[in-house]
């Protein structure tokens, strides 16, 4: 067995998407005239569309209603992604490398929906650094709830506290915790002060090297 395995979140952390986030969710309030609240996206980022759309915007709450409005806003996701492509965030291809060379087992625990992921991964061929991939769909309950965490770790048979995750945003590093796994937090959606109660914060995954990972497990 490993020493260790790495569980990566995917929006904010490996790709910068939020810009094409927030673009679609604006271009889905203009589509069916549904209002956008101003805080609305650095309330919802990082949680599950079956959350934001009855509890952050308020649109509906008809499981049927929220279930179609959540397929629409993805669709126009990834409309944006197919027309614009995404880009890496510094470090991020450089350590997921670093760690399959390293044999260090790899997975990604997201709330984003798998089709988003298959089509960034056609994209920038990323999906060659994972052994394991958790996505919306594979589990019930969103961040902050451990369950996308403690899912990824079963798959990549690794002991919740022999993992460490690397989040953005602070609902992931609550569902990281509530894990019992070591979080690395990147500063790219919230300043970093803001995410010092995470075992390390970085202002990109730059800062960090396999070396480092290791010896948090020593």
């Amino acid at each position: 067995m490993s020493e260790f395995a790495a569980i990566f979140d995917w929006d904010g952390v490996v790709i910068d998407s939020s810009e094409k986030h927030e673009k679609s969710w604006e271009l889905l309030s203009a589509e069916t005239g549904l209002p956008l609240p101003p805080d609305h996206f650095k309330r919802g980022f990082g949680r599950k569309n079956q959350i934001i759309i009855p509890e952050i915007l308020n649109w509906s709450h008809d499981p049927a209603a929220i279930e179609c409005l959540a397929d629409r806003k993805e669709e126009l996701y990834r409309q944006l992604v197919r027309a614009d492509g995404v880009k890496i965030l510094p470090g991020a291809r450089e350590l997921l490398a670093a760690l399959k060379t390293a044999g260090i087992p790899r997975a990604i625990g997201s709330s984003t929906p798998r089709a988003n992921l298959e089509a960034i991964f056609a994209f920038t061929g990323l999906h060659e650094f994972f052994d394991a991939v958790v996505s919306a769909e594979d589990v019930i309950h969103g961040k902050p709830a451990p369950d996308v965490f403690l899912r990824a770790a079963v798959l990549l048979d690794m002991p919740p506290a022999r993992c460490v995750v690397f989040e953005d945003a602070l609902f992931g590093i609550e569902a990281a915790q509530r894990a019992g796994m070591k979080v690395i937090a990147v500063a790219t959606t919230n300043p970093i002060d803001l995410l010092l109660h995470a075992n390390r914060a970085l202002d990109s995954l730059e800062e960090i090297t396999v070396a480092d990972l290791q010896g948090m497990f020593s």
